[in-house]
């Protein structure tokens, strides 16, 4: 039988939705009191709870089951999973939409996962919380630890890098190839509003996509990326559980939290995070055409005597094509000969290519150098790309 394959057609129907009883109360406050020292925790698995899914035996409040199949359907080919839940709302919601849908599919195996960042004296208690919820639901259960020295400044960026490293290596333990998230709508319009500020092009306005490669063989599956959070937080409190209550989501000394400061601000002027959403959805649909348009460029333009160890070369042909598929053509010849574009910026990937129109228009040759790599323009027209040597780099530089 497949993965995707309901268990029995009855269950997969838009039946009534009846609120279940058996997770009432504070469940994971009260987890939490009772759980462990969180010093205890570091990788602890919970592999044989006793209970079978209470309280999952029925629809989940607001989501029928053919919508909660449907949300997790890309899901269903992975050979294990591991959920991502820190047990704040969103990522609560997540474990009961998955255990859900695996009472309705012969879904992988599943594993939760939660990191202690060691950053709050609660922490530690808040993933025993988790832990023992996950043994109540019948879901192994892994927690994770941030060990070491925290940094003074970024600890929001440098604590999402921990998450993930760390995630990464509990999935490759596990077997596991699709790393779930909580994601949804509202982080993706803070991540589109984000991306604005910054000045991105076409995709970085498509933000966060439902699924992305994260390492070799690992997968970071976001399914709830179209749902608003509030159905999310219904969803949970309906279920009788009271969430982790994270205050830095809120703090104004980060970007996201000074974003959700501003949100009535920014509905009243229509930026309503249904609208960003959809942004994001169709400029993920015109960055997916602009990169089938780039490749056929590239067929056209790269030349195959390059040497891929060395760099790479752009025919004559590259003045030819529209502007938007010569950024890209050159921001890739850049990757190729140096691997380091992850921050180059839009804005000097536009300059560079502005002077080498304007040099082949002279018919002068000239030579750049931009993330890493040295761009040579010949008086023939041909562009190649090769790795700068070692030296302080992240300008456009005339050499």
């Amino acid at each position: 039988m497949s993965a995707r394959t309901l268990r029995g057609s009855a269950r997969a129907s838009n039946v009534p939705e009846t609120p279940a009883t058996v997770l009432s109360g504070n469940a994971l406050g009260q987890a939490a009191a009772q759980a462990p020292d969180g010093s205890a925790l570091d990788r602890r698995q919970v592999d044989k709870p006793k209970l079978d899914n209470p309280g999952l035996d029925k629809p989940l409040p607001g989501f029928s089951d053919c919508e909660v199949v449907a949300l997790l359907a890309p899901l269903g080919e992975a050979s294990g999973i591991i959920l991502a839940v820190s047990g704040g709302p969103d990522s609560l919601a997540l474990l009961l939409l998955a255990l859900r849908w695996r009472a309705l599919v012969e879904a992988p195996p599943i594993t939760v996962a939660s990191v202690d960042h060691a950053l709050r004296p609660e922490s530690g208690a808040e993933v025993a919380a988790v832990a023992a919820l996950c043994a109540r639901l019948n879901v192994a259960h892994r927690g994770l630890n941030w060990e070491g020295p925290k940094p003074a400044t970024g600890i929001h960026e440098a604590a999402r890098a921990a998450r993930y490293r760390l995630l990464a290596i509990a999935a490759r333990q596990a077997g596991a190839t699709h790393l779930v998230t909580a994601h949804h709508g509202d982080d993706q319009a803070e991540t589109v509003l984000l991306r604005l500020a910054r000045g991105s092009g076409v995709g970085g306005l498509a933000a966060m996509r439902p699924t992305s490669p994260l390492a070799p063989g690992l997968i970071l599956a976001r399914p709830l990326l179209g749902l608003p959070k509030a159905r999310l937080v219904a969803l949970v409190k309906a279920m009788g559980l009271s969430a982790i209550d994270d205050p830095s989501n809120r703090d104004p000394r980060f970007a996201r939290g000074a974003l959700r400061g501003q949100a009535g601000a920014q509905e009243a002027l229509g930026l309503t995070a249904a609208r960003l959403v959809l942004l994001a959805r169709r400029a993920a649909r015109a960055e997916d055409a602009l990169e089938q348009s780039t490749n056929t460029a590239a067929a056209r333009c790269v030349l195959k005597d390059a040497d891929a160890a060395v760099g790479s070369r752009l025919s004559p042909d590259f003045f030819l094509e529209p502007e938007e598929l010569r950024l890209r053509l050159l921001r890739r010849g850049i990757a190729g000969a140096s691997a380091d574009v992850r921050h180059l910026r839009l804005e000097r990937l536009e300059t560079l290519t502005e002077a080498l129109s304007e040099a082949r228009a002279r018919g002068a040759p000239l030579k750049r150098t931009l993330g890493g790599a040295v761009i040579r323009l010949s008086r023939t027209g041909h562009i190649h790309m090769t790795r700068e040597s070692p030296r302080r780099r992240g300008k456009i530089r005339k050499v």
